[in-house]
């Protein structure tokens, strides 16, 4: 039966404010990074203690996300969504209050909690909320943007915000928006009555998954002041993966698993979530690189730099709502993600090749529209084919299991890159080079790892995920019915 105008337009509206809840999570991962010198000198931070401010709230946000997707459709994604929110929103009004360091560490890790359940049951609405395979691709197109390009938005807004008032209003901006947008939810989002807690309440399975998560993510974000081989990251990391063999053993064995393992056995969300993990970890490592490269390299102050950035988002904001859909439905989901992944592979390569003496527009340019029009196709393919599989009472957890694999994947990849980018650097020093050669040198290394590991991404794609469908009728019944 066809919509009316108004029907069709409140599931816009409602597509809008998820979009919004999406884009304040995301956000608040990258918006802090410009003012973290301005929140030091104004609260007394020690350098060790400032990485808290970041570190804070990629655990909970990260730790949590499986949990969340969960409990969504265990007690209904619309009254996890307005949760979430409200968390978010009472916490950000306490971040740009905080007075001490540790309030600001709490009040960020709160922050991430509230992230965590807002972010973890949206993709799962927007696959209820837009049945028709033409309408759904561009919904997720819509989706794809907001999260592809919410880091690159979020340090031109840090330092913006930072420049023209102070780092509290980088948080208090939150405020007006959650209050907003927790109106339009309670009014235009469908309320779901969940599965209940008799059909999945694993209470053991929750707290190793969190813990594991928690403890990972910990041990990633800290790997650059402790280094891989450390007892530190040894340790913690040896604690994260017997906590999550516990909990895959847990799944495996109880009636009503947290994770029912039976969602690996389609190809469309394992093959998919591994691609992702593999995409995301390159990408996150590509925006944090470039930040650095204009500003220890080429002398970009932070708001240049921010404004260096938008064409990324730019490019991911054309593509993603304007061109996705109809590429997806002409050409099938698997070939433009393959393309996509190979065009961002391209855009990387040519990042390693940037000279000390690089002029934006020759040089990097370039590069960044590649990066921008890879990820704006690869994405809402990706995320389309991981929901292909999900059925509906399920969908809640794949949409928290792809945003968990996306938070991984980003920290563990920038990580990483960091990591091999100052090695490189150092030992390019040791041996004599100027400090802007040893610099590039690093970011060089990276940038081919980061390429590396895409094109193995592509390579996954071409073998693994089923020949490209156009929106394939089994995939919409499987994730509506």
């Amino acid at each position: 039966m066809p919509r009316t105008p108004t029907a069709n337009r409140s599931r816009l509206l409602a597509l809008a404010v998820l979009c919004a809840g999406t884009l304040m999570a995301i956000l608040d991962e990258t918006v802090v990074n410009v003012a973290l010198p301005s929140i030091q000198q104004d609260l007394g931070f020690t350098q060790t203690g400032l990485a808290w401010v970041v570190n804070a709230y990629l655990i909970a946000f990260a730790g949590l996300l499986l949990l969340s997707g969960r409990l969504g459709d265990l007690l209904g994604r619309k009254r996890m969504f307005l949760t979430g929110l409200t968390v978010f929103t009472v916490a950000s009004a306490l971040c740009g209050l905080a007075w001490t360091p540790e309030v600001l560490v709490a009040a960020r890790f709160v922050q991430g909690v509230g992230a965590a359940a807002t972010s973890a049951v949206i993709l799962g609405m927007i696959v209820t909320l837009f049945p028709e395979p033409k309408e759904r691709a561009k919904a997720i197109g819509a989706f794809s943007f907001v999260q592809a390009s919410g880091g690159s938005l979020g340090t031109l807004a840090g330092g913006l915000i930072t420049e023209a008032v102070s780092w509290h209003w980088i948080f208090f901006v939150n405020v007006p928006i959650g209050i907003v947008a927790l109106l339009l939810a309670a009014r235009l989002l469908t309320p779901e009555a969940g599965l209940g807690f008799g059909r999945g309440a694993d209470v053991p399975g929750a707290v190793l998954v969190t813990a594991a998560l928690m403890v990972g993510v910990y041990t990633i974000v800290r790997v650059e002041a402790h280094g891989w081989g450390s007892a530190h990251t040894l340790g913690f990391g040896a604690l994260a993966l017997a906590l999550l063999a516990a909990f895959v053993l847990r799944q495996a064995r109880t009636a009503n698993p947290l994770l029912p393992l039976r969602v690996f056995r389609s190809r469309a969300v394992t093959g998919a979530n591994v691609i992702l993990f593999l995409l995301v970890a390159a990408m996150f490592g590509f925006m944090f690189l470039t930040v650095l490269f204009l500003r220890q390299v080429l002398g970009f102050g932070a708001r240049d730099t921010g404004f260096a950035m938008v064409p990324v988002a730019l490019v991911i904001a054309v593509l993603s709502l304007s061109a996705s859909a109809p590429l997806n439905t002409r050409f099938g989901q698997r070939r433009v993600l393959v393309a996509g992944l190979g065009t961002v592979a391209a855009g990387l390569a040519l990042l390693g090749r940037v000279p000390v003496d690089a002029t934006y527009a020759l040089d990097l340019l370039p590069a960044l529209l590649l990066l921008g029009a890879g990820f704006g196709v690869a994405m809402p393919a990706l995320m389309a084919l991981g929901m292909s599989g999900a059925t509906t009472a399920d969908a809640g957890l794949v949409s928290g299991l792809f945003n968990t694999v996306q938070q991984i994947g980003g920290a563990l990849g920038l990580s990483t890159l960091a990591v091999l980018a100052t090695e490189r650097s150092r030992a390019l020093t040791e041996r004599g080079t100027e400090t802007a050669h040893a610099l590039a040198g690093g970011f060089h290394l990276a940038y081919w790892t980061a390429a590396a590991v895409v094109v193995s991404a592509a390579v996954l794609a071409a073998l693994v995920l089923r020949p490209g469908r156009r929106t394939a009728a089994p995939a919409r019944t499987r994730a509506v019915h």
